[in-house]
């Protein structure tokens, strides 16, 4: 279990920085264990003003931190962690009691442990846009000198923001072309039925809210039946096992020949499938541009 007091460190004052920031702070982390290093001064400003934290230097914020997390941008990375190691390499704080967990896309954790002392446990982790109001999910997936400990450790600190799951580090760029680009595909897809709804009439205001609320109820409902389908084979509350595919969800809500099917139908003429595919194929593509790895 991750302790109370330990120090956690975020290296950049971002949107995702901020997010993580808030949510330790929602979950009762005490100020006194959280450091921000921050370069630019309005963000820096803001953050201090808004959080009551202590920013920073990098090298202050590093020190005596058991948990650095690294959330810039992938350019900034190469500095970053430069600063990050001679920081580390100068103090007398043993570097294996240091967790450092990175949110950049692109950049493998081999490329960290090159970097950073011989045997630092590196984590790397993908967090989604919903974090920013607590609702996201973060992929984990840990180096060669993480133990299971420290990435339980890691997972309970992005439990602050979501849910959490753990992956093998290969399927991150995958991770990051679904759910880390997921909520934009389905903005753009509340975008077309809020247009659609009002090119049939129906109010701007109103539309908004009703796909907001069907989206939102949808994946509620999508949360729920994969979260039953968790719970033990004998749970009387499970009742009968319940189909929890998306497929099996869509056809509940599906009668034959009904004003449903006739507009998936339109859906699948247009494509639909084939679109998401290359959405998400070269979102991965993308994803995988940065480079940044250790030689």
């Amino acid at each position: 279990m991750l302790s109370p007091v330990a120090r956690i460190a975020i290296i950049g004052g971002g949107s995702i920085g901020e997010a993580l920031l808030a949510g330790l702070k929602r979950s009762g982390r005490q100020v006194k264990d959280l450091v921000v290093a921050e370069r630019m001064p309005h963000r820096a400003k803001y953050i201090a003003h808004t959080y009551s934290v202590l920013v920073t230097s990098v090298a202050d914020a590093v020190e005596n931190a058991t948990f650095v997390i690294v959330a810039v941008k992938p350019s900034d990375v190469e500095s970053v962690i430069s600063e990050i190691g001679e920081a580390v390499a100068q103090a007398d704080q043993d570097s294996a009691e240091q967790v450092f967990v990175t949110v950049a896309a692109g950049v493998n954790t081999a490329y960290y442990e090159s970097k950073l002392p011989a045997g630092s446990a590196v984590v790397r982790a993908m967090p989604n846009a919903p974090a920013l109001v607590g609702a996201g999910i973060s992929a984990l997936a840990k180096g060669r000198f993480a133990t299971g400990e420290q990435l339980q450790d890691v997972s309970a600190l992005f439990e602050c923001v979501g849910k959490v799951v753990t992956v093998p580090e290969v399927q991150l760029d995958a991770v990051t072309a679904v759910s880390g680009s997921g909520p934009a595909y389905f903005f753009l897809m509340a975008e077309a039925l809020v247009d659609a709804a009002v090119a049939e009439g129906v109010t701007r205001q109103v539309a908004t809210d009703l796909v907001a609320n069907t989206l939102a109820g949808s994946a509620a409902m999508m949360t729920e039946q994969s979260d039953r389908r968790r719970q033990p084979a004998d749970d009387p509350a499970l009742g009968a096992a319940v189909d929890t595919t998306a497929a099996q969800l869509r056809a509940t809500v599906t009668s034959p020949g009904g004003t449903t099917a006739a507009g998936l139908r339109e859906l699948e003429r247009g494509g639909l499938r084939a679109a998401v595919d290359a959405a998400v194929r070269a979102a991965k593509r993308r994803a995988q541009e940065p480079g940044i790895a250790s030689e």
